[in-house]
């Protein structure tokens, strides 16, 4: 199903929850990427996956809903492996290549204790479990 209009805005009630919650550009974003890739691969997961990889290119997720990041680019290491089977696992929307700083203050943000004392990737999986956390509780 067509995630934009004629007119190409996205259509809310076709996008994920975390990112109704989001902005306007995340939610462009996703649904053009989505559509572009149904309109080559076919409605599907293979569609949503390339719309979530467009997405994480240039956000990041935090809590429930799509931030902007600071610097473009890809957000963990299966990302970067690109190809049709990319390798690794998918840090689901954390900027695993931000520098640590940064993640401290994501956590920070999202009011998990410990952080300061954690490793980097202690805050991508503290974050990622409090992402999960906060999008089931918000649906």
């Amino acid at each position: 199903m067509p995630k934009t209009t004629k007119s190409g805005k996205p259509k809310k009630d076709e996008l994920p929850s975390t990112l109704q919650k989001s902005d306007a550009k995340a939610q462009r974003t996703f649904a053009k990427a989505h559509d572009a890739a149904a309109e080559q691969y076919g409605e599907g997961e293979r569609a949503h996956r390339v719309a979530y990889d467009a997405l994480k290119h240039s956000y990041e997720k935090v809590g429930d809903h799509w931030e902007q990041k600071e610097q473009r680019g890809p957000s963990d290491d299966r990302a970067e492996s690109g190809g049709p089977r990319p390798s690794g696992e998918s840090q689901e929307g954390v900027d695993a290549n931000a520098s640590k700083k940064h993640l401290v203050e994501v956590a920070r943000r999202l009011d998990i204790s410990g952080r300061s004392k954690m490793t980097k990737d202690e805050l991508v999986s503290a974050i990622k479990k409090e992402n999960r956390r906060e999008s089931r509780r918000n649906r």
